[in-house]
């Protein structure tokens, strides 16, 4: 038995040589790999939508953001974790890795129902052990609703779910809309699209 444990656990410099050049990209969590499912087209809409409205409002800044083929490294006690989040945001000038964010300021991840569990505890609890990271947020797919938890107030949740709400993300100090959010979504944002029939 311990023998078969020896040979399950990988090093954490093994996993990120071994993600350079793999077909199919896994996190790791303390030495185990575990495979990344495909997402849908919801949540592949979503993720684009606040990549690339967080892109152009940070452009011009040192801020970078990544989707989510760039891991986040957090490290406590002897643990290790690489996760890829949906997108993330880093803005410290000392974060030079290639393939990983050291340093986060924010990052988002968009709700499935083969992730959602583990986005609510285990990534939130390594995240939370991150002392650059200022905001963890949660977007649901099959619903108009955003979650954002904030470093300033105790990792306190604040919800937005409705459509004309401002979503703020202070860390990067910018204002989203649903619209921002759900483009592309018409049937979440629950407005006829333009030339529909409203009747």
């Amino acid at each position: 038995m311990v023998e078969l444990a020896r040979r399950l656990f990988v090093s954490s410099a093994e996993y990120l040589e071994g993600e350079k050049t793999a077909k199919i990209r896994h996190e790791y969590v303390d030495g185990v790999m575990r495979a990344m499912a495909g997402g849908s087209k919801a949540h592949n809409l979503i993720a684009l939508n606040l990549a690339r409205v967080l892109h152009g409002h940070l452009s011009n800044t040192p801020c970078r953001v990544f989707s989510s083929d760039v891991k986040v490294n957090v490290a406590w006690d002897w643990r290790e974790r690489f996760y890829y989040p949906d997108v993330v945001v880093g803005c410290e000038a000392g974060d030079t890795d290639p393939y990983v964010v050291e340093q986060p300021k924010l990052v988002v991840e968009v709700l499935s129902d083969s992730t959602e569990r583990d986005d609510r505890s285990d990534k939130f609890y390594a995240y939370r052990r991150l002392p650059s990271l200022e905001e963890y947020v949660l977007v649901a797919q099959d619903t108009l609703r955003v979650e954002v938890y904030r470093r300033e107030t105790g990792w306190d949740l604040e919800v937005y779910a409705a459509l004309d709400a401002g979503i703020e993300l202070r860390s990067v100090g910018l204002t989203l809309t649903a619209l921002d959010v759900y483009e592309g979504l018409p049937e979440l944002l629950k407005v006829a699209m333009p030339g529909s029939d409203q009747s």
